[in-house]
C-alpha cells in the first residue's frame, strides 16, 4: 500500500495525465485524424487544468475531511483555476485570433509595410477552454479520487 500522504499529489497528477491522453481520441472523434501532439497541448476536451485541481480538492476532502481548512483552500483555488481556464485564457486566445486577422487584412490593403518578424509569427490561439471542456475536466477530476481512494486510504 502506498503512503496516504501521496494520495492528493498522485491523484492530481494521474487526473492531469488521463485528461491529456483523452484529448487524443476526442480530437480523432472531432476531426477523423489521430494527432498525438494533443497529449501535450493546451485547450481541448477535457480540461486537464480543471481535472487536476478538482482531483486535488476531492482527494484532500476524502483524506482530511470536506470540512477541513485545506479542502476549503483547494476548493477556492480550483474555482479560480477553472474560471481562468474558461474565461481569461479562452478570450486571450480569441484576442490573438482577432489580432492576427487584423494584421492579415492590413497586409492585403498594401497601405502598411508590415515586414517585421513579429507580424508573421504564428501564435497559438487555443489557450483556454469552452465551458463544456472545463465541465468535462471537472467530472474527470471528481471520478479519479474515488477510484484511487481504495489504494491509498484503505
Amino acid at each position: 500500500m502506498l503512503p496516504s500522504s501521496l494520495f492528493p499529489l498522485l491523484t492530481a497528477l494521474l487526473s492531469a495525465f488521463i485528461a491529456q491522453v483523452l484529448k487524443i481520441p476526442v480530437h480523432y472523434y472531432k476531426t477523423g485524424k489521430w494527432d498525438l501532439s494533443q497529449a501535450i497541448s493546451s485547450g481541448g476536451f477535457p480540461s486537464s487544468h480543471s481535472s487536476t485541481v478538482t482531483a486535488l480538492s476531492i482527494a484532500i476532502g476524502l483524506q482530511d475531511g470536506f470540512n477541513s481548512s485545506l479542502f476549503a483552500v483547494t476548493a477556492v483555488f480550483s474555482c479560480i483555476v477553472m474560471y481562468d481556464a474558461c474565461h481569461v485564457r479562452y478570450y486571450t486566445g480569441k484576442n490573438i485570433e482577432l489580432t492576427q486577422e487584423l494584421i492579415k487584412d492590413l497586409q492585403h490593403t498594401g497601405w502598411f509595410e508590415l515586414d517585421s518578424p513579429v507580424y508573421t509569427e504564428k501564435l497559438k490561439t487555443v489557450l483556454g477552454h469552452k465551458l463544456v471542456e472545463v465541465f468535462g475536466g471537472f467530472i474527470l477530476g471528481l471520478l479519479i479520487p474515488f477510484v484511487m481512494a481504495p489504494i491509498f486510504l484503505a
